[in-house]
Order: structure tokens, then sequence, then C-alpha cells
């Protein structure tokens, strides 16, 4: 098989060109003699990383530095002149120092560790006719496989078949909502987050079923690009290590004048060259801070013990100094800034609108009680609980599993007074026509205690389609062109605000058919959904501006979304319009000074990938800032090595983004990371006083 369509163009082709192109059956699949074959041409479907260095050549590392080499040449001179305990202090300075440094080192290695062992899954796959189950690493280009709901995606594909299929990428895309998925082709210049045609190596199937041809495998993949970066990017120096070197380099070569001063002037007297030798050798080992590792890793292991009390483990001592004098966190959006779980945040009926928020299981209305749409709101929270395929998992504790937007519909519903689970007993359902990407609309039939009840939602423009009558307070009338252009209108204004919007409704009667219930519909009103913040984020965000701190927001969701977060949590504000999109960027080989200045006075990137997340984060670098960096995704794990330091969150981050990052967050709080800076920067101001406690100099 010899591929004539570019991976990266492979939405744009129609099915039957892929399948053409692939030499494959979408019926049948490979044969099993041609998959072998492909698997020796094109490898297994694993990652390959940079050869692992020894642990001998890591441990010898940790003794090249120019204090080290002082420190040696002392330990031989104390030897040659019988002192045997300096000698053997020295010694045991070196070895501790680079035990610790080894330790940290050989943990670090640790840290693609995670992504390869998200390749030890099994699929399922067409081989000559039927479905087979093999492990991940077997599948190959041109490989037919069947998804279902809970399956963990094993390569990059296209869609064959998307029957109500939606897939949580978050971990790479960083987008909150679950993507709906179709098998219609795309244009060229479609962004990451909007490959509705493609499924992704990595992330999971939320609902329905489908089936794909695998495109790309291995490193070739989404996910297998991430990988690269993060094996092959490199760590920045830290603000630590840049002082001891200068501190390092002053005191050599001023241990040296001063050594070659005493002895000139020694000759000049007539003193014994021998003495005047030994003399100038035993001031050079003197005037030289054996104890200046020691400390230094002490001072910072105390700053380590006061972050961990703070919900912050750090797993690199000169993580603790570096945090300290950052100047600009680069954060997401998704799990960081936000809860990461959708919830009901506007009710918007054809009379009034109403903001509303779920507190301690109870719905609030912030701006007044609904006045004159009662009847509206009682029909939608039922319609919403109805027409509704989230299920409870009984899992030790009572949890929803399915569609996020779905769950929030029936928490919206439990919160508002009434329990989902009785509503749903009580209206049985007869009938369902699902949600599909051609009609963006899901509808159900339900027998009522007065005979039938339909209840629909979808998209606003589509279900409207569907709709003659409009529920307006306790009376229904026509659905006429003036109403549909507001509803179309109020529905634009919320989606500009960041908001997901559905829109709901019902039809009653005695006598319905099963075969065409979803027509002449009632309208009842419409749904804002939205991920909200923190509520600790804007606090936590203002002590950072008047801490001389810049919060800049790198996502891979939606700009409006990002802008109407940034706004929410006082990142930006509220007349703030000025965001980058991830497509506009140019390459970072070829920025202008006009663009370097674009970024660095930003606060909003939208819709990036892994690969400008890491070129952000260089460019803040290369403008002489401290850069920390936090997330929580597959996505976010180049930028969390490329940045001076990076945060991973312990909860609901990623375990890649865990093991590559050097500070956790034990409560995924944006909190923790304002008072772990501050417990920085202390070790930061007490660091040259311990120092000179030691009558050591500190260069700055």
């Amino acid at each position: 098989m010899k591929t004539k369509i570019p991976v990266a163009d492979i939405h744009t082709f129609t099915i039957e060109e892929i399948l053409h192109d692939f030499e494959t059956n979408p019926d049948t699949g490979l044969g099993i003699t041609e998959a072998s074959a492909r698997t020796k041409k094109y490898g297994l479907n694993v990652y390959t990383s940079q050869k692992a260095k020894s642990p001998w050549l890591i441990l010898i590392e940790q003794f090249k530095s120019k204090i080290v080499y002082l420190l040696v040449f002392g330990a031989v001179i104390s030897l040659f002149f019988k002192d045997y305990i300096e000698a053997a202090a020295i010694l045991v300075v070196i070895l501790v120092n680079a035990l610790i440094g080894f330790l940290m080192e050989m943990q670090a290695r640790s840290s693609m560790k995670a992504l390869k062992e998200m390749d030890i899954i099994k699929t399922k796959v067409l081989r000559d006719g039927k479905p087979d189950i093999i492990p991940a690493e077997n599948l190959t280009l041109g490989d037919i496989v069947i998804l279902e709901a809970g399956d963990l995606i094993p390569g990059d594909g296209r869609l064959l078949v998307a029957n109500q299929l939606k897939c949580d990428e978050s971990s790479l895309t960083g987008e909150s909502l679950a993507s709906d998925k179709n098998t219609e082709k795309l244009p060229k210049d479609t962004v990451l987050g909007d490959l509705q045609n493609m499924v992704f190596k990595g992330s999971s199937v939320m609902n329905g079923t489908g089936k794909a041809i695998i495109t790309s495998i291995a490193q070739h993949t989404e996910l297998g690009k991430i990988s690269s970066l993060v094996d092959n990017s490199t760590e920045t120096t830290t603000p630590l290590d840049k002082k001891l070197a200068v501190l390092s380099k002053t005191l050599v070569w001023l241990t040296l004048i001063l050594t070659f001063i005493f002895a000139i002037t020694g000759f000049i007297q007539g003193k014994d060259w021998v003495i005047i030798l030994k003399t100038s050798i035993v001031l050079a080992i003197a005037a030289f801070p054996e104890g200046l590792p020691i400390v230094s890793t002490v001072a910072l292991a105390n700053g380590m013990l006061m972050m961990a009390k703070r919900n912050a483990i750090v797993k690199k001592l000169s993580a603790v100094e570096t945090l300290g004098s950052t100047n600009i966190i680069l954060t997401d959006k998704t799990g960081t800034l936000t809860e990461n779980k959708i919830y009901v945040e506007t009710l918007a009926f054809p009379d009034e609108n109403r903001k509303v928020s779920i507190e301690k299981d109870v719905l609030v209305f912030k701006d007044g009680a609904i006045e004159k749409s009662q009847i509206n709101f009682e029909k939608l929270r039922l319609v919403g609980a109805l027409c509704n395929d989230a299920s409870l998992k009984k899992a030790g504790k009572k949890e929803l599993i399915g569609d996020p937007i779905e769950i929030a519909l029936i928490q919206f519903a439990n919160a508002s007074g009434f329990k989902a689970s009785e509503l749903i007993a009580q209206f049985g359902r007869v009938e369902e026509e699902p949600f599909s990407s051609e009609t963006k609309i899901m509808g159900t039939l339900h027998k009522s205690p007065d005979g039938f009840l339909v209840a629909a939602k979808g998209s606003v423009e589509d279900l409207l389609k569907k709709c003659t009558k409009i529920q307006s307070g306790e009376t229904i009338k026509d659905l006429d062109k003036n109403a549909r252009k507001g509803i179309l209108e109020a529905s634009e204004k919320m989606a500009a605000d960041g908001l997901r919007v559905l829109a709901f409704a019902n039809r009653e009667g005695k006598d319905l058919s099963k075969d065409d219930f979803l027509k002449e519909l009632v309208f009842l009103g419409m749904i804002g959904f939205l991920d909200p913040p923190r509520l600790d984020i804007k606090g936590a965000i203002r002590s950072c501006i008047d801490a001389g701190i810049k919060v800049v927001m790198i996502t891979g969701d939606h700009p409006l979304t990002a802008l109407n977060i940034a706004k929410k949590v006082g990142l930006v504000e509220e007349t703030e319009q000025n965001y980058i999109i991830g497509k506009n960027l140019p390459p970072m080989q070829s920025l202008t000074k006009d663009w370097k200045n674009k970024i660095l006075s930003t606060a909003i990137f939208a819709r990036t990938t892994p690969q400008q997340k890491l070129e952000i984060a260089d460019v803040f670098q290369k403008d002489d800032n401290i850069v920390a960096m936090t997330g929580d995704g597959v996505n976010d794990t180049p930028a969390l090595k490329k940045a001076d330091v990076g945060i991973a969150m312990g909860l609901r981050g990623t375990q890649v983004a865990k093991e590559t990052a050097s500070i956790v967050l034990k409560d995924d709080s944006f909190k923790s990371i304002v008072a772990a800076v501050a417990n920085g920067r202390s070790i930061f101001s007490k660091y040259p006083k311990i120092c000179c406690l030691f009558g050591f100099l500190q260069s700055e």
C-alpha cells in the first residue's frame, strides 16, 4: 500500500476516496495476511523515544560543575596536607548533593511513561470480515475499528459511520464539551478542535457507536506528536542554577586573584616559596564555601515542606526558588480556571431571561424569580429530564454518566425541586428519535397521564423548523416570522457570551403516531450551558496582578468561550475583545517584531495546539520572563516541560501531565498556585541572608 492522500488532509476527502487510497473494505476490513504485512512495513502502534541515559551516566553528570571541581581539588589538597577530617567533610558534601541530583533526574525519566502506558489497551477491529479483539499495538494503517461508548480510541482515524457518536477530546484539545462526530468532509483549514469527522488516539467515546478507518498510528498520531514534543524538548536552566553558576564563577576568580596576590606579596617579602605555596593553597581552600551546596539544598527543602502544607507537591527542589521569581503564569482554561463541569447558566424564555446557578444542590435565580414564564420553566425542566440518555451508575457512590450536557439537565431538574428519576419513571418512554449530525435534534415520545408527551431538544435553528407554536406564559400561540427571528437573535447573543445553547420543545396529545411525532412542536425556550469558573479564581488572579504577575490563558477551546471566562475571573476587563486564535499565529521561526509584541501584550490565546503552547512559552522566556505553566491535559505537557516551572493539576490532571510537571497541586486550585508563589518568594528573599550567615557572597 502506498497512500497518496497527505495525513494532514484526511478530513478534506470523501470516505470513498480514503477507502480507495488505503486499499481497504469498510465491511470486511483488512485480511490477516495483509495486516501482518503492513505491521512489518509501518511498525507497531507504539511510541518511540530517545534512548534513555544509563543510570551511571546520570550519576557521573552530577559531578560536572565548577563548584564540584573546586571541591574535589580542595579535598585532594587536604589529603596532601593530611587534613583528613577536612577532606572527608568535602567528599561527603559532594556525594550527598550528587545523590540528590541523581534521584531527582531518575524520577524525571518517568515523564514519558504515562504516554506509553496509554498503548496498553485492547481494540475491536474487522479482520477478514469478522470482528476481532486485538492489542492496540497491533493496529495498522487501513484497519477498520469498531467504536462503542466507553472505548479508548487506539489510533487516529477517519469516521466511516457515526451514530450519535460523541468523544471526549479535552485532554488533547482543551474543549470541555464532548465533540459531536459525523462523517462529512471538512475544509482544509479546520482546526483540531473542530475535526468532527476524525477520531484521535487517547480520546474516549462518551456516547453512541461508530466505525473508523485508521489513518495514523504511533508517533504519527496527534498524541504521538505531543509525545515527540515532550521527549525532544529541553528543560530550561532555572534562575537558581544561573545564580549559582554566576556565584561559583565569581568565587573561583576571586579566590584565584586573592591567592595570586598573596603569593606575589610573599615573594616580594622574600618568604620561602614552599611556605608561600602551602599557605596560598590553604587560603584558597578556606576561602571557598564547601557548605554552599548543602545550605542551598536545606533552604529549598524547607520551602518544599512549606509548599506541601499549601497543597503543592514539589518534585524538583530548584522549582521552589523558580516559582518565587515567576512573573508570567500561562494557564489552561478547562479544569484550571473552570470546574470542567457543565452547568445550566441561563434560561431564555420567550418573555424573559434568567441567570441561574446550582448552589448546594439548590437552583438559585441570580436576577430575581420567574414572573411570566412559570409554565415554560416547568415544561422545560420536564423535557430536559425526559429527552435524556444520562444514567445513574452506582460504584461505591451514586454517579451520573453520559454526555455532560445531559448530566447538567438531570442536575438542573433535581435542583429545581423535582427528582429526575421519578419524572422518568412517571413518563415511560415508548419511542425515540436519536440525535444525529444531520438533524441536530433528539426527540422522545412518552406515555403521560393524559395520553402522550413529546420531548425534544436540539440546535435552535433546526428545532425551530419543527415548531409551529410557542408557549408564552399560560397561552400557546402561533410561532410567526418575527418570533422566530427574535429567538435566533437571542440564541446568537448567548453564543457570543460563550454559552453552548440548546432549544427545547414539547407536544401533548391523546393520539400521537410513533412514526412521525417530531412535528407541530411547541417552542418552550432555550438553555445556555457553561463550564463555570472556580469560586476562588477571581481573588487569586487579583492577588497575582497586585504582585506584578501577568496571567495569560492558553486554551484549545473556542475563543468566545475563553473570552467569556477570562472576563468572569477578572483576567481581562469587561470591555476587552482582544484575543489570538491559534491558526492565525505565524511560524515562530519567522516571527516579526510586531507579532512578538502582540503575543507579549495578549492575555487570551484560543484554539491553540500543543506546539503553539510550547512556542508561546518560549516567546515569553526569550523576553527575559520567568514563566510558570499550569495545565492538566496531554496537550499541556510540552509547555509544562518547556516552562521554567511546570504546574500540573493533581485531581483532574492526566498522569503524563503530573509526571512532566515539577509541581503538582493536590487540590487543583489556582489559589494554591498563588500561595506557592508567595512561599517561593519568601524563600527567594531569605536565600541571600541564609548564605550570608555562612559567609557566602550572593551575586545578582
